[in-house]
């Protein structure tokens, strides 16, 4: 009598997993690098001739990304509370998140054309959380390991980030606050840049943390144009310069920072272009140099060619599954 054909038990079903339950936060950081190339193509409407329409697609674009993306990770929040704590303990996940809240300031001056009175509760509402993960951080700081209390370039999201304040403060005439937040921004990272460089001499930086690097030029280029807008014209132009030492040695060290390869890590490039190409476009105004309209041209076009690139694949790993595993984000 002929056996019966054997056929093997199907495979176990995947366990089911709930919708967001492991939101990469990482996927925030290239967001924002989008909402400065799009406020950096709306101000080129003005300072480069540049057609209207490509900053307000970029930027309406990005919002609705940037909604979604926020509205998923507040699914995921609110599926385990403890997942932001576990976020903010690993790297990626700490700019991620710093750049979540950051993006609120650029949301605010993206809506001002449209709603000041939108743009000035987004502007405070993005101000009080900004406030809160500061201090979460300095106590998870204090209270954690000492190897976690070693000085990154995310500290400039974190503590600097207040700089980002006048760009959507002064157009609303609350100079007082934009001042406020100018130099309270610009003492802490002034703080941070100099213990990163006395840490930089100290220690080797592995290749896959290297484009963290590139955060320097942020505050640097966002001060400078945080200075043009409350009317500090020197101080501008000495950040001005500060930030064109810095995107150059960037630049200058190109293969060492992308030794490691392409990484979720890289939109840490995506915002500090934008502010510098803001910040040239800026200059080109009031100093009337040609050679300033054609760096700020230049700086658009470069930033226009990285940025969208990064974020694409960004959000493509995302997408894939491959982004929450790459980047350690916690699981709800």
């Amino acid at each position: 009598m002929a056996k019966a054909p054997y056929f093997p038990p199907p495979p176990p079903l995947p366990p089911k997993t709930r919708m967001f339950q492991r939101m990469p936060p990482a996927v925030f950081t290239p967001i924002m690098g989008v909402f400065g190339l799009g406020l950096a193509w709306r101000r080129a409407a003005d300072t480069l001739s540049a057609p209207t329409a490509i900053g307000e697609m970029l930027l309406g674009a990005v919002t609705l990304l940037f909604l979604f993306c926020l509205a998923a990770y507040a699914m995921k929040f609110m599926q385990r509370a403890g997942t932001f704590a576990e976020d903010l303990r690993v790297l990626p996940g700490r700019a991620g998140l710093a750049a979540m809240v950051l993006t609120g300031y650029l949301l605010s001056a993206t809506v001002e054309p449209f709603s000041l009175v939108l743009a000035g509760a987004i502007l405070l509402l993005t101000f009080a959380v900004h406030v809160m993960l500061a201090i979460r951080v300095i106590h998870m700081l204090i209270t954690g390991p000492v190897e976690a209390r070693i000085v990154t370039p995310v500290w400039h999201l974190l503590f600097a980030g207040f700089v980002l304040i006048p760009l959507a403060a002064a157009p609303l005439g609350w100079s007082g606050f934009a001042a406020a937040s100018f130099w309270g921004g610009f003492f802490a990272a002034a703080i941070v840049w100099g213990a990163s460089a006395a840490q930089f001499l100290r220690t080797r930086i592995p290749p896959p943390l290297r484009p963290l690097l590139a955060i320097h030029l942020a505050p640097a280029s966002v001060l400078g144009t945080g200075a043009y807008l409350l009317g500090e014209t020197q101080m501008a132009m000495v950040f001005s310069v500060m930030a064109i030492v810095i995107l150059s040695g960037l630049i200058g060290r190109a293969r060492w920072l992308l030794k490691a390869g392409f990484s979720p890590l890289w939109g840490a490039f995506t915002f500090p272009l934008a502010a510098f190409s803001s910040l040239m476009q800026l200059g080109a105004v009031v100093t009337g140099s040609d050679i300033m309209r054609i760096v700020a041209g230049a700086s658009l076009v470069m930033a226009t060619l990285i940025i969208l690139p990064i974020i694409y694949k960004v959000i493509q790993m995302w997408t894939k599954g491959e982004l929450a595993p790459k980047t350690n984000a916690a699981t709800a």
